[in-house]
């Protein structure tokens, strides 16, 4: 028994020996580079492609089972400008041999240095990757595809391997190419080059990636793993830091699952503090960015988590630091294709105007903008559910506090409701909606202000000076289109804006309308006062089609009664207004009013919105003095007996109505 074991394992020696030789000896004998011509061919035909390999074919077994080559080609497809699709300069792979009978891969390198991708789409649109390989073979790996998908988790069969490790895994001095001929766009990322230090099944291993993007340095080093003994399956850990351009720092650590079968991941993001200005210089160096404040876009930090599938993302914990301001935010998207989106927004301060564009880059941008017809069906998909905060903002001068809207939108219809904010002494409220359903939005509008100090609100936004008062408005607007002019022409209302206790200031309507010579300019400098006190101003309006009427409107001063009508044109920007002054006087010790004699000059308001023009209703003034001597003639005549007194009657009320009209 012994002598038999014996001789067994003096044969299995043998064996061995003879395959180790068999397996040295055999690629001595075996001529690689005469089958290279056939094994062009055949990839040629698999892949619908000129396939070449320019250098050495090299085989080994033992004790690295191994493959080598250099200068291999794959022909761009026909109607491309660019000769390769793929070139690799020089690959080598070597495993051990014997540790592959038993399913464990046991790698000592895999080198590919010189790899170039040329991506290649023409006018058409068509790209160089579609179509390659054979049209059956393609309707296969279409028709795997789709098994693959509905297949369940528990159908998966794993990677058929009992382990790998990789010593040394490298590319180095790679290209990729994209070339857009439609868009005449060209975009190349060089000099790449990967390694994977340390890789196995069960441990995490280290990767480094490191290429120049169009020009810009970009890098990506940290761990991952472990790819687990079915990879793609399971939980593999990632802890990756990405540079770009030597000024953007991005930390993603977590976890991704099951990549393979149906992907979820589990990451903390956090973009270490940067300059937005900086990084758009350095990206787009002849871009020149025009905002309102050069201090503006200096500095941002962003922290989030986010987590989900493919087909449902979750972001929690997000803070978003922008040069002095703060911003919380969380945010989920679903059902990607009908995407279901929600949101919550909160800033502690913006000033916004900083980070407007300059009033040169506003005038620059109106000139070359083209109406084109918007598509607003992507809209009609959307469903939305967000809340904004923003504590203190200065948007267009104004100073807002305790902003607070909230967003839906289902179908096409988004709903504001409500938009409410503090601001100058009140506050106000909005109630939105808008309508994307038809070929342009539709917009309906319904508003409330509550003592609202206009003085500083005019100063703050327009920088004038023409109003004060305590403001309550109730607004009712309707408009459509998606530009200035087309909702100034459809714009229809109705509301009411009331005024207390305050000024029409730059203006001394009294003494405007007392008589001609102080009214419109022939007093002298100093004589009277620059401002219209009032009570009480309040303004009915109606808008249609873009047009504002008044009929109602009323001023009430402590010695003038004013009403007024008439229109503006927000489209023409032309004004078209009558005023009708009356003055008072309280009776002492009674409180009664009673209307003062002489004749006031009704005002006419013409002109642009930004140059009125104020002038004298002559016509209606001599119609209205003429009637008032006229009837004190008849009156006189009536009461008085004679020629004489007739006489005296006439000339006195043609005096009286000269000193009205004239002042004198």
């Amino acid at each position: 028994m012994k002598k038999a074991i014996k001789r067994l394992g003096i044969i299995a020696g043998a064996l061995a020996v003879l395959i180790i030789l068999l397996l040295i000896v055999i690629p001595f004998f075996f001529d690689m580079q005469g089958y290279k011509p056939w094994i062009e061919q055949e990839v040629s035909k698999a892949i619908g492609r000129p396939f070449t390999i320019g250098g050495n074919l090299k085989l080994s077994l033992f004790p690295w089972a191994g493959l080598a080559f250099s200068d291999l080609h794959i022909g761009n497809a026909d109607g491309f400008t660019e000769k390769d699709f793929v070139y690799i300069k020089s690959f080598d792979v070597k495993v051990k041999f014997f540790p592959l009978l038993s399913k464990d891969i046991q790698v000592k390198q895999f080198v590919i240095a010189g790899l170039k991708i040329i991506l290649e789409k023409n006018k058409d649109g068509r790209a160089n990757w579609q179509g390659l390989g054979k049209k059956e073979a393609i309707g296969v790996l279409v028709e795997e595809e789709k098994m693959a998908q509905e297949s369940s988790q528990d159908k998966f069969a794993g990677f058929p391997i009992k382990g790998l490790t990789v010593a040394e895994f490298t590319i180095r001095e790679g290209d990729l190419v994209y070339i857009d001929h439609a868009s005449n766009t060209r975009h190349e990322i060089k000099d790449l080059d990967v390694e994977l230090i340390d890789v196995s099944l069960e441990q995490p291993f280290k990767l480094i990636i490191s290429a120049n993007a169009d020009g810009k340095p970009v890098s990506i080093e940290g761990m991952i793993g472990p790819l687990g003994k079915e990879p793609g399956k399971g939980t593999m850990m990632v802890d990756l830091a990405v540079k770009a351009t030597n000024l953007l720092s991005i930390n993603l650590k977590g976890s991704l699952t099951d990549v393979a079968i149906l992907p979820r991941f589990d990451l903390s993001i956090s973009i270490d503090k940067f300059s937005p200005r900086d990084l758009i210089k350095e990206m787009i160096p002849d871009y020149v960015l025009k905002t309102k404040d050069h201090d503006v876009l200096k500095a941002m930090s962003v922290q989030m988590k986010i987590n989900g599938t493919t087909g449902n993302i979750e972001i929690s914990d997000g803070i978003i630091d922008l040069d002095q301001s703060t911003m919380t935010f969380s945010a989920s998207a679903r059902h990607f294709k009908k995407p279901d989106l929600a949101f919550k927004i909160k800033l502690d301060k913006l000033y916004a105007d900083g980070y407007l564009p300059t009033a040169e880059k506003m005038k620059t941008e109106e000139k070359t903008v083209k109406h084109d017809k918007r598509d607003y069906r992507p809209l009609r998909k959307i469903v939305l559910d967000g809340i904004i905060n923003i504590n203190d903002l200065t948007i267009r001068g104004m100073q807002v506090m305790g902003l607070q809207a909230k967003i839906k939108g289902k179908n096409g219809i988004f709903n504001i409701d409500p938009l409410s904010l503090n601001a100058y002494e009140g506050s106000m409220t909005t109630i939105a909606s808008m309508d994307f359903r038809g070929e342009s939005p539709v917009t309906q509008v319904k508003m409330e202000v509550t003592d609202l100090q206009v003085r500083k609100v005019i100063s703050d936004f327009m920088k004038k000076d023409f109003l004060e008062g305590k403001a309550k408005a109730s607004i009712n607007l309707s408009m459509s289109g998606d530009s200035a002019e087309l909702i100034k022409r459809s714009l229809d209302g109705k509301g009411e804006l009331r005024l207390k206790d305050g000024a029409i200031v730059g203006i001394d309507l009294a003494g405007m309308v007392n008589n001609i010579k102080t009214a419109f300019g022939m007093a002298g400098a100093g004589e009277g006062g620059e401002r219209t006190d009032f009570t009480e101003f309040i303004i009915p309006f109606e808008i249609n089609d873009g047009i504002v009427n008044t009929q109602n409107t009323s001023l009430v001063s402590p010695a003038l009664r004013v009403s007024a009508k008439g229109t503006a044109d927000l489209v023409k920007e032309i004004l078209d207004f009558r005023v009708e002054p009356t003055f008072v006087k309280i009776l002492r010790g009674q409180g009664d009013i009673e209307e003062r004699s002489g004749i006031t000059v009704p005002v006419l308001v013409t002109g642009s919105f930004t140059k009125p023009k104020f002038s004298p209703d002559l016509s209606s003034m001599v119609k209205k003095a003429i009637k008032k001597g006229l009837d004190q003639l008849i009156k006189s005549r009536e009461e008085k007996e004679g020629e004489e007194g007739k006489k005296q009657s006439t000339e006195d009320a043609v005096k009286n109505l000269l000193k009205d009209i004239f002042g004198k």
